[in-house]
């Protein structure tokens, strides 16, 4: 089955499909839109595509070329006005508009997620909070009602559901994934430890916390073999001293 980049990432209309946007562009527009945040916060007006690449993480080249996508909004000698290049960017992605969200799954993670207040202010709104243990039916997490998994369909469509995030256990995310489809939902986040299959036409993200933690011990490990085998070449001088001795 085709997977591709979430709808909420994009426009799904007149935005990057009508210009032919590349997918690693738009999965690099969050990355500036968040270093443009930062330095707004900083209290700076204007930044240059050096500067802003240096922020962002990537190369002024690349930067330039992801932005010419969206429009010209540099000015040679001057650079980018922030607020400004904040605005075009939000609204290329879709954040000028509220999206709301509905979290299946409320354990450890779903709790998390429920309470995360970058949310609301980056355009997306928990509006639901569901989860197939009977005894959480009720529990207020996050100011919301837990409702429970017999009611998602009816969820969906009375709160307009654009996004669903799964934080459901492996073996029942296919199901949830299959409901909140069949109710209408095309845009999907999945933090279950598991591949979901979609038909074409929904996005699919993936995002799986166990992988990323063992990617970072495989970094690790090395960092610690190479102290190692560090410690062994000092021995081995040191030995080496002792036997010329």
């Amino acid at each position: 089955m085709t997977r591709r980049t979430p709808r909420s990432t994009a426009e799904p209309t007149a935005g990057n499909a009508a210009r032919g946007v590349p997918e690693a562009t738009v999965a690099r527009l969050p990355v500036y839109l968040r270093a443009l945040a930062a330095l707004a916060e900083r209290g700076v007006a204007t930044v240059s595509s050096d500067e802003l690449a240096e922020s962002a993480g990537v190369n002024s080249a690349k930067l330039r070329k992801d932005l010419s996508y969206l429009g010209s909004y540099g000015t040679r000698g001057v650079g980018y006005e922030v607020d400004y290049l904040r605005y075009q960017i939000a609204r290329e992605i879709g954040l000028t508009q509220d999206w709301p969200v509905v979290i299946v799954g409320i354990g450890n993670l779903g709790h998390a997620l429920a309470n995360y207040a970058g949310f609301a202010s980056r355009g997306f709104r928990v509006a639901a909070l569901v989860d197939a243990d009977p005894t959480r039916t009720g529990e207020n997490v996050a100011g919301l009602e837990v409702h429970h998994a017999d009611e998602l369909e009816g969820l969906v469509v009375e709160h307009q559901i654009a996004i669903g995030v799964i934080a459901t256990p492996a073996p029942a995310a296919q199901q949830v994934c299959d409901r909140l489809i069949g109710s209408g939902v095309t845009s999907i986040l999945n933090f279950a430890p598991t591949l979901l299959q979609v038909p074409e036409g929904v996005d699919l993200r993936k995002v799986d916390l166990s992988i990323e933690l063992q990617i970072l011990a495989y970094h690790e490990q090395r960092k610690n073999g190479a102290a190692a085998l560090a410690l062994t070449a000092e021995q081995a001088a040191q030995l080496a001293e002792a036997v010329h001795a």
